[in-house]
């Protein structure tokens, strides 16, 4: 392995400094790389699957199982994308874009504010919590949740491990859930008429399904948004590639290191080195397409099933968490009150931890670029510090908008996740540029991922734009 210097801090280093060149250290087995796919599916893993999809399907049938697929697919792709970039620099994507213009750093930054600061996960998990329960007030449990999420984040040593723990449990809860529900409720009918409709509706829009919906819907399913970006964050603390010469974000009450993403590295396209790339991208590859997609395909596609079989064709559903009401006591009904309370305690569970989630992805993001673009010469201002206050001022934030009346969880959702699609599209088109021009020729975006990723632009441009378009019609 080649020896190089020590690098210097990043006060000493301005931001378009050369690349600092290291060897890609070895790539360890499979198993260990397992967390980031899973941490990222196990955030996603709630507004969505549970709530905006199942309710499109109770009022639309199955006939969009075809659009939610494709986008947990396509979004595969823009995560490998993001991986692809911090895999070979060790830098975030959101550093990445900041070294062409600050202000993109600052645009993402304040659209992942404005995207998470609507508290609408932690609402609709308490709203959830009151139908398990048989009342209370969604409000208060609300503002409760969201100080239990700060004091947790806080109190962890190594934040990544507190939340790669919480989302793999909620994740392996949820896929016992829906065994549950896939063996007990959904009749083999339904099974194949699923199918059959995400092979013959491809393309086709429901009548009675606004665009606005259905670009909520699409930021909802999988990730989206920000929520994407911060797979640079989570694989650099999972020691990814080149992100193993970065330090972890810890806690700075229980922690000692401290987080950087000032430092880009670099590695000499030596065979050894390109045959180490080989490994990583292959391994992260696998660990993405089990763990992201085909979790989030089969959660989204038997919610949605389940949604079928219980509640399509029922008159009176409201656009609220209350139609969840309704399937529980369907699902009683059927089977028995313990399934009632299971669904009801795995919701609420999935909600709380997307809410987890959710403070610790803007926290990271926003933390990471106001380090390394404002205050890197910063002694009072750590990494762990910035990320803590972010963190405590969306908690603060949050409860306000929650006690001030803004209390609807599915509203909250769609100004949340419209947004995320918006967002989404943004910088889709930034990685492209990131990815072709600042990487080595050897590691490059090139070929089908190419095309794939122009197709990406394409598929939230399309939404996006046509959500525009039937808003303006509609004033």
């Amino acid at each position: 392995m080649s020896q190089h210097a020590d690098p210097p801090s990043a006060a000493d280093r301005p931001e378009d400094a050369a690349p600092l060149v290291r060897d890609l250290p070895d790539p360890p087995p499979l198993r260990r790389m397992v967390g980031p796919g899973v941490v990222a599916v196990g955030v996603g893993l709630a507004a969505g699957e549970i709530i905006l999809w199942p309710y499109l399907t109770s009022i639309a049938g199955l006939g969009l199982l075809w659009l939610a697929i494709v986008t947990v697919a396509v979004q595969a792709l823009i995560n490998m994308e993001i991986e692809r970039y911090t895999l070979a620099t060790g830098q975030t994507v959101v550093a990445g874009v900041s070294r062409w213009w600050r202000g993109w750093g600052i645009a993402i930054c304040l659209a992942g504010a404005f995207q998470y600061v609507w508290p609408g996960w932690a609402t609709s998990g308490s709203t959830v919590a009151t139908f398990l329960i048989g009342g209370g007030d969604p409000v208060l449990i609300s503002v409760g949740a969201l100080v239990v999420i700060g004091v947790l984040l806080s109190a962890s040593k190594v934040v990544y491990r507190t939340v790669e723990r919480v989302e793999t449990a909620k994740v392996l809860l949820t896929l016992f859930l829906l065994v549950v529900v896939g063996l007990v409720v959904v009749s083999a009918s339904t099974w194949g008429e699923g199918a059959v409709q995400a092979v013959t509706g491809f393309g086709r829009i429901p009548d009675g399904v606004t665009f606005t919906l259905l670009l909520s819907a699409i930021g909802a399913a999988g990730a989206g948004g920000v929520h994407n970006l911060v797979l640079s964050n989570w694989i650099r603390d999972k020691r990814y590639g080149m992100g193993a010469h970065v330090p972890r974000l810890v806690s700075p009450i229980t922690g000692r290191e401290e987080a950087s993403g000032a430092d880009r590295y670099s590695f000499e396209e030596t065979p050894a080195n390109l045959d180490r790339w080989r490994t990583w991208w292959r391994r992260a590859n696998i660990e993405h397409a089990v763990s992201f997609l085909a979790v989030g395909v089969v959660t989204i596609g038997v919610m949605c099933l389940l949604a079928y079989e219980t509640l399509y064709g029922r008159a009176g559903l409201d656009n609220s968490p209350a139609f969840l009401q309704i399937q529980g006591q369907v699902l009683a009904d059927r089977v028995g009150g313990w399934l009632r309370v299971l669904f009801f305690a795995v919701a609420a569970v999935s909600l709380w931890a997307a809410a987890m989630g959710l403070l610790d992805i803007i926290g990271r993001v926003t933390s990471d670029f106001l380090r390394r673009t404002y205050l890197a010469g910063s002694t009072r201002w750590s990494e762990p510090r910035l990320y803590l206050a972010v963190v405590w001022a969306e908690i603060v934030l949050g409860s306000a908008i929650l006690l001030a009346g803004f209390d609807q969880p599915i509203a909250l959702l769609l100004v949340s996740t419209c947004a995320a699609s918006v967002v989404t599209l943004v910088y889709a088109m930034l990685l492209i540029r990131l990815n072709t021009r600042d990487l080595p020729g050897s590691v490059r975006l090139r070929g089908w991922r190419l095309v794939g990723m122009a197709v990406a632009v394409g598929f939230y441009g399309f939404f996006a734009a046509a959500m525009v378009v039937t808003q303006a019609a509609a004033l």
